[in-house]
């Protein structure tokens, strides 16, 4: 009895020995290593079968990631002026898009242009951040190409929400925006439209249309309208 008592003592400081001096930044023996030893590369790994010996990549030049859409307007002055142009809203006016507009605008844009769009927001008023322009500012003149390239590339202590949001979202943002603006100038509340207009597909117009995805809609259901 007191030989297998003193056996297993020894077998319990052999195997805490054992167990107490391997390296812990690697694993220890691997009985099923499948899961241990990756096939793929991993990312920012470093291999020799690359030529600076390094697994992360720039894409490929002229690639387009899955499910992004090309912005036809460089992040310059003479961009912003081009977007401010000639760039309009490709979504419908719709009760739809409106209410979608207000709900994002709440969340990223309230907190400084304020919810009126007067530029006093929670962070103006509590001297957070100064000189917040209001919407209907003569100066500025703002457009719906100008609002969608500001929030697209961000201007002066106004950073990017393009990658907050997506292409839909920012033109829902855009309307609203151009609601407000029109509220704070007097003007008559603008005509829903239908939704039945909205392309999804196009939502950034090309540089230099001729005519902008509403207008080419339109005249589309006009058609179909003669032929019927």
């Amino acid at each position: 009895m007191k030989s297998l008592f003193h056996k297993s003592i020894v077998l319990f400081l052999v195997v805490a020995t054992a167990t107490s001096c391997f390296n812990k930044e690697k694993p220890n023996y691997q009985y099923f290593p499948d899961m241990y030893e990756p096939v793929p590369y991993e990312a920012f790994g470093e291999y020799d079968i690359f030529v600076n010996g390094q697994e992360a990549k720039l894409p490929v030049e002229g690639t387009i990631p899955r499910g992004w859409t090309p912005y036809g307007f460089e992040n310059s002055f003479d961009g912003y002026l081009q977007s401010k142009a000639q760039l309009t809203n490709p979504l419908p006016y719709s009760e739809k898009n409106i209410a979608a507009g207000q709900q994002l605008y709440t969340i990223y844009c309230a907190v400084c242009h304020g919810d009126q769009g007067d530029g006093k927001g929670i962070l103006v008023e509590r001297e957070k951040i100064l000189g917040v322009p209001s919407y209907d500012d003569a100066g500025r003149a703002i457009t719906e190409g100008s609002i969608y390239h500001v929030m697209y590339y961000g201007i002066n202590s106004m950073g990017s929400y393009a990658s907050q949001t997506t292409i839909e979202e920012r033109w829902q943002i855009d309307h609203y925006v151009m609601k407000l603006k029109g509220t704070l100038e007097g003007k008559p509340e603008r005509t829903f439209q239908s939704d039945t207009a909205s392309v999804k597909k196009n939502l950034v117009p090309a540089v230099n249309a001729d005519e902008t995805i509403l207008g080419a809609d339109a005249n589309a259901e006009q058609d179909q309208e003669s032929t019927n």
